[in-house]
């Protein structure tokens, strides 16, 4: 189970983090879980909502988690689930992939919780968080390039895109500049090393979170593809969902909550005006989720007494329709790529 990261942005470098689920009963209700049924839980972490779904007699759960060490940590409950739970690595772009491999289809629910989960932050060897000094990696799948290479290797330009975009830091420009200029000494190599260097050249007051910690998001977010990944993963889920089966999605920033809410906003025909069509002009595809209504739910004052993390959580459901997937289209993959840099105003 995931903690997720806060608009806020503050478990890159907060207090020990908890592995506590968040929003989990408004998100088994959200899902409808029903006895017999089908369900994914596409971030698996430390297995939080696939308890509380499989507590429901019945249910089998297909759980998916890039991280090895969170699969093999979910070891016991795959044992304890009678057969019920079959956990698989894997990206949220390859669900429909395992899906199909299991010979699974017509889930009657899918579950994304997004951001890095707690116990990746804890171990101080991963590289997600500066609170312990570590090797500067932030891999979630513990394979291919890492912080450290983009940090060592990539163009003043694009780590100044990187920063900005991802991290919504509003001195980009200055860190990367000063990253380019550092590296030229000596490669980075750790999370204390950078987050240093980033905190002698951006301003902040003693009040404010740790200046390194927007840049450490936004590596983290550039290393992993999250939100690419996201975005294949909805389109994972509206193929996999059978018809009146929920898509629960738990995002904690920005930068995925807005891909999720437009995604549901485009396949549910939102803003899509009630008139005829001209002559030639080519009918828009039939919608192929119905949102829920009061969105986005967030926590209650019981959740942020007892899980503080939780306040920058957004649940955001919908239910799916009988009308054909439409998959990763242009719209959707042009929400998680970094936009041209002549777009965006310094």
């Amino acid at each position: 189970m995931k903690s997720g990261g806060g608009d806020d942005h503050d478990l890159a470098a907060g207090g020990p983090a908890r592995h506590v689920p968040v929003l989990p009963g408004e998100v088994i209700a959200a899902l409808d879980v029903r006895e017999g049924g089908l369900y994914l839980d596409a971030t698996f972490g430390a297995g939080g909502y696939t308890r509380a779904i499989l507590a429901t007699p019945g249910v089998r759960v297909l759980a998916l988690d890039r991280d090895p060490g969170a699969i093999a940590a979910g070891a016991a409950l795959v044992a304890a689930s009678g057969g019920r739970l079959m956990l698989e690595t894997a990206r949220f772009s390859a669900l429909a992939d395992v899906a199909a491999r299991l010979g699974l289809d017509q889930f009657d629910g899918v579950v994304f919780d997004i951001g890095v989960s707690s116990m990746q932050i804890d171990e101080a060897g991963r590289g997600f968080s500066f609170r312990q000094d570590g090797p500067l990696d932030m891999r979630m799948a513990q394979s291919g390039i890492s912080a450290a290479d983009l940090v060592n290797e990539a163009s003043e330009e694009h780590l100044a895109d990187i920063i900005y975009h991802y991290g919504e830091e509003r001195m980009a420009r200055r860190v990367a500049r000063a990253i380019v200029m550092d590296r030229q000494t000596a490669r980075f190599e750790s999370t204390l090393q950078l987050a240093q260097m980033i905190g002698r050249v951006v301003p902040h007051k003693p009040t404010e979170i740790h200046p390194a910690t927007r840049t450490f998001q936004a590596l983290r977010i550039a290393v992993n593809d999250e939100l690419m990944e996201l975005a294949a993963g909805l389109a994972g889920a509206e193929k996999l969902l059978a018809p009146g089966g929920r898509l629960v999605v738990v995002t904690f920033h920005s930068l995925e909550d807005r891909i999720v809410k437009q995604f549901l906003a485009a396949r549910s025909g939102g803003g899509r005006a009630k008139s005829r069509l001209l002559p030639g002009e080519i009918a828009p595809p039939e919608p192929t989720f119905a949102r829920a209504s009061r969105q986005p739910v967030v926590a209650g004052e019981a959740e942020l007494a007892r899980n503080p993390r939780s306040r920058s959580a957004k649940l955001r459901s919908a239910a799916r329709t009988e009308a054909p997937a439409l998959g990763l289209d242009e719209s959707l993959a042009r929400l998680a790529r970094l936009p041209p840099r002549v777009e965006r105003r310094r």
